[in-house]
């Protein structure tokens, strides 16, 4: 059995005749060691670096030629949309300056649709003219006191009896197409003053030629309640019907009275002048 001879001290190598190997570092073959390591770590690092970059790129190219390709159900957020607004003018659209000559018209416009021809039977017929009064020389009669007719006496109309020549051209007027409203009356005098109604008190008043005056000059017949008469409705103030009061013409709002359809109804009838 070998003895075990213990390690000679190295303290005292010029004795015993034992010296250390001075020929290596001490700890070289480590550093070998864990530089390898270290040199295979990044190796590995940088393989997989360049792996996981060469497959992302592969995917995207995968997923770029899938997005050309339409699926059924799914949506593409990614396809611009293709409509564009319609042609001419509207809130959207601007015109847009052209450097070209005009065109008598562009390839891609419509054609416009032929309008369709209208056959004799179709074609509207021209609106039926409104009832006019002929011009003519009219006296105004009352109803319920068919002696007296209406007179202008100092500026006012009056329900007077007949008198003299004066009296007569007094109370005879120009009947004529109403002056705010064609189908309506208007009453003139022989010096070319107007009936009018101001503060609903009927007077013969020069035309100014506002729209007010030709509003208030003018009557609207109506059906009366005595035959071969007219009531004469205001065309500014509906509702409001000439009527004598007093033996005094105004105009006064519409009652359901046997004295108020008789006070309002009137004949007109050829010019005492």
């Amino acid at each position: 059995m070998a003895e075990n001879k213990s390690r000679p001290p190295q303290d005292q190598p010029w004795e015993n005749g034992w010296a250390p190997d001075t020929s290596r570092a001490p700890g070289t073959r480590r550093l070998w060691l864990a530089g390898a390591m270290a040199a295979a770590t990044i190796v590995a690092c940088v393989t997989a670096i360049a792996v996981t970059e060469r497959a992302a790129d592969d995917e995207s190219r995968s997923g770029q030629a899938a997005d050309n390709t339409a699926y059924p159900g799914l949506i593409s957020f990614a396809t611009p949309s293709q409509t564009t607004p319609p042609k001419g003018k509207s809130g959207l659209s601007t015109a847009r300056p052209t450097t070209s000559a005009p065109r008598d018209q562009d390839a891609d416009d419509p054609e416009p649709a032929p309008e369709p021809s209208k056959s004799p039977s179709s074609q509207a017929s021209p609106p039926a003219p409104r009832p006019t009064a002929a011009v003519t020389w009219r006296s105004v009669r009352s109803v319920n006191y068919p002696d007296r007719y209406w007179h202008v006496s100092g500026g006012y109309v009056k329900l007077d009896p007949v008198g003299g020549a004066e009296s007569r051209e007094d109370s005879t007027f120009k009947l004529v197409n109403g002056l705010a409203q064609s189908s309506c009356y208007s009453f003139a005098t022989a010096d070319g003053t107007y009936l009018r109604h101001r503060s609903f008190v009927l007077r013969a008043e020069r035309d100014d030629g506002s729209a007010v005056f030709e509003q208030d000059a003018t009557f609207c017949p109506r059906t009366s309640a005595y035959s071969g008469s007219v009531m004469l409705e205001s065309v500014n103030y509906p509702g409001r019907f000439l009527r004598h009061q007093n033996f005094q013409l105004k105009l006064d709002p519409f009652q359901n009275s046997s004295l108020y359809l008789a006070d309002s109804a009137f004949q007109l009838v050829g010019g005492l002048a």
